[in-house]
Protein backbone atom coordinates (compact mmCIF):
# COMPACT_ATOMS: atom_id res chain seq x y z
CA UNK A 1 0.00 0.00 0.00
CA UNK A 2 1.43 3.39 -1.21
CA UNK A 3 1.85 6.16 2.04
CA UNK A 4 0.31 9.03 0.64
CA UNK A 5 2.32 12.05 0.45
CA UNK A 6 1.96 14.86 2.96
CA UNK A 7 0.92 18.05 1.41
CA UNK A 8 3.65 21.36 1.41
CA UNK A 9 2.43 22.83 4.92
CA UNK A 10 2.81 26.68 4.02
CA UNK A 11 2.70 30.12 6.43
CA UNK A 12 1.44 33.07 5.26
CA UNK A 13 3.50 36.59 6.59
CA UNK A 14 2.00 39.58 5.29
CA UNK A 15 0.87 42.92 7.16
CA UNK A 16 -1.82 43.22 4.68
CA UNK A 17 -5.00 40.91 4.77
CA UNK A 18 -6.18 41.05 1.29
CA UNK A 19 -2.47 39.86 0.16
CA UNK A 20 -2.83 36.65 2.88
CA UNK A 21 -6.03 35.89 1.65
CA UNK A 22 -5.13 36.04 -2.26
CA UNK A 23 -2.29 33.64 -1.95
CA UNK A 24 -4.17 31.41 0.70
CA UNK A 25 -6.82 31.03 -2.30
CA UNK A 26 -4.10 30.05 -4.61
CA UNK A 27 -2.94 27.36 -2.51
CA UNK A 28 -5.65 25.59 -1.01
CA UNK A 29 -6.52 25.11 -4.81
CA UNK A 30 -3.96 22.66 -5.12
CA UNK A 31 -4.03 19.28 -2.94
CA UNK A 32 0.07 19.58 -2.82
CA UNK A 33 -0.15 22.16 -0.40
CA UNK A 34 -2.10 22.85 3.55
CA UNK A 35 -1.93 26.93 4.36
CA UNK A 36 -1.52 26.04 8.32
CA UNK A 37 -1.50 29.53 9.41
CA UNK A 38 -1.46 33.29 8.80
CA UNK A 39 0.72 36.29 10.99
CA UNK A 40 0.57 39.75 10.59
CA UNK A 41 4.29 40.72 11.70
CA UNK A 42 7.40 39.04 12.05
CA UNK A 43 6.64 38.35 16.00
CA UNK A 44 3.58 36.27 14.95
CA UNK A 45 5.30 34.77 12.60
CA UNK A 46 8.07 33.52 14.95
CA UNK A 47 5.11 31.86 17.08
CA UNK A 48 3.20 30.59 14.29
CA UNK A 49 6.41 28.64 13.40
CA UNK A 50 7.01 27.80 16.91
CA UNK A 51 3.97 26.08 16.99
CA UNK A 52 3.43 24.66 14.14
CA UNK A 53 5.01 22.25 11.25
CA UNK A 54 5.47 24.68 8.88
CA UNK A 55 7.51 23.83 5.59
CA UNK A 56 8.16 26.69 3.37
CA UNK A 57 7.03 30.50 4.84
CA UNK A 58 5.96 33.08 2.65
CA UNK A 59 7.64 36.33 4.62
CA UNK A 60 6.67 39.85 3.89
CA UNK A 61 9.84 42.18 4.36
CA UNK A 62 8.65 45.66 5.11
CA UNK A 63 6.19 45.19 7.90
CA UNK A 64 5.71 47.39 11.10
CA UNK A 65 7.01 46.09 14.27
CA UNK A 66 9.60 42.65 14.48
CA UNK A 67 10.26 43.24 9.88
CA UNK A 68 10.35 39.99 8.04
CA UNK A 69 14.31 40.43 7.90
CA UNK A 70 14.48 39.95 11.61
CA UNK A 71 12.00 37.28 11.74
CA UNK A 72 13.83 35.45 9.00
CA UNK A 73 17.47 35.20 10.76
CA UNK A 74 15.06 34.02 13.79
CA UNK A 75 13.42 31.47 11.90
CA UNK A 76 16.44 29.99 10.45
CA UNK A 77 18.35 29.98 13.15
CA UNK A 78 16.84 27.27 14.68
CA UNK A 79 18.14 23.57 13.58
CA UNK A 80 14.87 21.86 10.99
CA UNK A 81 13.62 25.25 10.45
CA UNK A 82 11.31 25.76 7.63
CA UNK A 83 12.56 27.68 4.26
CA UNK A 84 11.66 31.34 3.89
CA UNK A 85 11.13 32.88 0.58
CA UNK A 86 10.72 36.82 0.94
CA UNK A 87 7.85 38.73 -0.49
CA UNK A 88 8.57 41.66 -2.27
CA UNK A 89 6.97 45.13 -4.19
CA UNK A 90 9.99 45.72 -6.00
CA UNK A 91 12.58 43.21 -7.94
CA UNK A 92 16.50 44.08 -6.56
CA UNK A 93 15.23 45.33 -3.32
CA UNK A 94 17.53 46.03 -0.70
CA UNK A 95 15.30 44.84 1.91
CA UNK A 96 15.22 41.36 -0.20
CA UNK A 97 18.83 40.87 0.02
CA UNK A 98 19.17 41.60 2.83
CA UNK A 99 16.71 38.60 3.61
CA UNK A 100 18.55 36.86 1.67
CA UNK A 101 22.06 37.14 3.57
CA UNK A 102 19.29 36.17 7.03
CA UNK A 103 18.76 33.16 5.25
CA UNK A 104 15.79 33.43 3.32
CA UNK A 105 16.02 30.66 0.16
CA UNK A 106 14.77 33.06 -2.54
CA UNK A 107 12.38 36.13 -2.88
CA UNK A 108 9.26 36.53 -5.01
CA UNK A 109 7.45 39.50 -6.30
CA UNK A 110 4.29 39.93 -4.83
CA UNK A 111 2.09 40.22 -8.03
CA UNK A 112 3.93 36.75 -9.07
CA UNK A 113 1.69 34.63 -11.17
CA UNK A 114 0.18 31.70 -9.33
CA UNK A 115 1.33 28.99 -10.87
CA UNK A 116 5.00 30.39 -10.40
CA UNK A 117 4.34 31.20 -6.63
CA UNK A 118 3.85 27.49 -6.39
CA UNK A 119 6.75 26.23 -8.47
CA UNK A 120 8.64 28.19 -5.94
CA UNK A 121 7.59 26.84 -2.65
CA UNK A 122 7.92 22.83 -4.17
CA UNK A 123 11.17 24.70 -5.56
CA UNK A 124 12.05 25.46 -1.96
CA UNK A 125 10.64 22.57 -0.32
CA UNK A 126 12.66 20.14 -2.45
CA UNK A 127 16.09 22.04 -0.88
CA UNK A 128 16.88 24.09 -3.44
CA UNK A 129 17.10 28.39 -3.92
CA UNK A 130 13.70 29.71 -5.51
CA UNK A 131 16.09 32.66 -7.56
CA UNK A 132 18.00 32.21 -9.99
CA UNK A 133 22.03 32.94 -8.82
CA UNK A 134 22.59 35.12 -11.85
CA UNK A 135 19.62 37.09 -9.58
CA UNK A 136 21.23 37.30 -6.90
CA UNK A 137 24.42 38.13 -7.62
CA UNK A 138 23.39 41.11 -9.25
CA UNK A 139 21.70 41.79 -5.83
CA UNK A 140 25.35 41.57 -3.52
CA UNK A 141 26.77 43.61 -6.17
CA UNK A 142 24.03 46.35 -5.78
CA UNK A 143 23.83 46.54 -2.41
CA UNK A 144 26.40 44.01 -0.22
CA UNK A 145 28.90 47.44 0.70
CA UNK A 146 25.80 49.03 1.56
CA UNK A 147 24.38 46.75 4.33
CA UNK A 148 25.86 45.21 7.06
CA UNK A 149 25.64 41.83 7.64
CA UNK A 150 22.84 40.43 9.89
CA UNK A 151 24.18 36.81 10.26
CA UNK A 152 26.23 35.37 12.60
CA UNK A 153 29.93 35.16 11.55
CA UNK A 154 31.38 32.85 8.69
CA UNK A 155 34.39 30.85 10.03
CA UNK A 156 37.44 32.26 8.43
CA UNK A 157 37.78 31.99 4.93
CA UNK A 158 41.42 29.54 5.09
CA UNK A 159 39.45 27.58 7.66
CA UNK A 160 35.96 27.16 6.16
CA UNK A 161 37.48 26.57 2.60
CA UNK A 162 40.10 24.02 3.64
CA UNK A 163 37.04 21.40 4.08
CA UNK A 164 36.70 21.69 0.41
CA UNK A 165 38.35 19.92 -2.32
CA UNK A 166 40.31 21.75 -5.13
CA UNK A 167 37.36 20.41 -7.60
CA UNK A 168 34.28 21.11 -4.80
CA UNK A 169 36.27 24.84 -4.55
CA UNK A 170 35.83 24.88 -8.37
CA UNK A 171 32.46 24.33 -8.23
CA UNK A 172 31.65 26.47 -5.62
CA UNK A 173 32.96 29.23 -7.61
CA UNK A 174 30.98 28.72 -10.51
CA UNK A 175 27.95 28.55 -8.71
CA UNK A 176 28.29 32.36 -7.74
CA UNK A 177 29.20 32.59 -11.42
CA UNK A 178 25.21 31.96 -11.75
CA UNK A 179 26.08 28.32 -13.74
CA UNK A 180 23.55 26.08 -13.42
CA UNK A 181 23.92 22.34 -13.07
CA UNK A 182 23.89 21.25 -16.77
CA UNK A 183 26.72 24.24 -17.57
CA UNK A 184 29.22 23.50 -14.59
CA UNK A 185 28.82 19.70 -16.20
CA UNK A 186 29.73 21.01 -19.48
CA UNK A 187 32.74 23.02 -18.05
CA UNK A 188 34.05 20.11 -16.32
CA UNK A 189 32.83 17.31 -18.51
CA UNK A 190 30.97 15.98 -15.78
CA UNK A 191 27.76 14.66 -15.51
CA UNK A 192 24.50 16.23 -14.08
CA UNK A 193 24.51 13.91 -11.46
CA UNK A 194 28.18 14.12 -10.62
CA UNK A 195 27.57 17.93 -10.40
CA UNK A 196 24.82 17.38 -8.44
CA UNK A 197 26.77 15.44 -5.44
CA UNK A 198 29.06 18.19 -5.67
CA UNK A 199 27.07 21.26 -5.26
CA UNK A 200 25.68 18.81 -1.94
CA UNK A 201 28.67 18.48 -0.51
CA UNK A 202 29.86 22.14 -0.32
CA UNK A 203 26.62 23.12 0.75
CA UNK A 204 27.36 20.77 3.84
CA UNK A 205 30.99 21.31 4.46
CA UNK A 206 30.21 24.76 4.52
CA UNK A 207 27.10 25.01 6.91
CA UNK A 208 25.03 26.57 3.86
CA UNK A 209 21.41 25.87 3.00
CA UNK A 210 21.33 26.33 -0.61
CA UNK A 211 22.46 27.59 -3.79
CA UNK A 212 22.29 31.11 -2.65
CA UNK A 213 23.54 30.99 0.02
CA UNK A 214 26.36 29.76 -1.52
CA UNK A 215 26.52 32.93 -3.83
CA UNK A 216 26.76 34.78 -0.68
CA UNK A 217 29.23 33.38 0.69
CA UNK A 218 31.34 33.19 -2.46
CA UNK A 219 31.12 36.83 -2.49
CA UNK A 220 31.72 37.78 0.85
CA UNK A 221 34.77 35.71 0.78
CA UNK A 222 35.80 37.35 -1.98
CA UNK A 223 36.05 34.26 -4.15
CA UNK A 224 35.34 36.22 -7.35
CA UNK A 225 34.95 39.78 -8.41
CA UNK A 226 32.32 41.88 -9.31
CA UNK A 227 31.35 42.15 -12.66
Amino acid sequence: MTTPVRPIRVAIVDDQALVRVGFRMVLEAESDFDVVGEASDGRAAIELVRDHDVDVVLMDVRMPGLDGIAATEAIVAVDGSPHVIVLTTFDLDEHAFAALRSGASGFLLKDVRPQELMAAIRTVHAGEAALAPRVTRRMIELFATELPSTTSPRPTVHASLAALTPREREILVTIAQGLSNAEIAAQFFLSESTVKTHVGRVLQKLGLRDRVQAVIFAYENRLLNAS
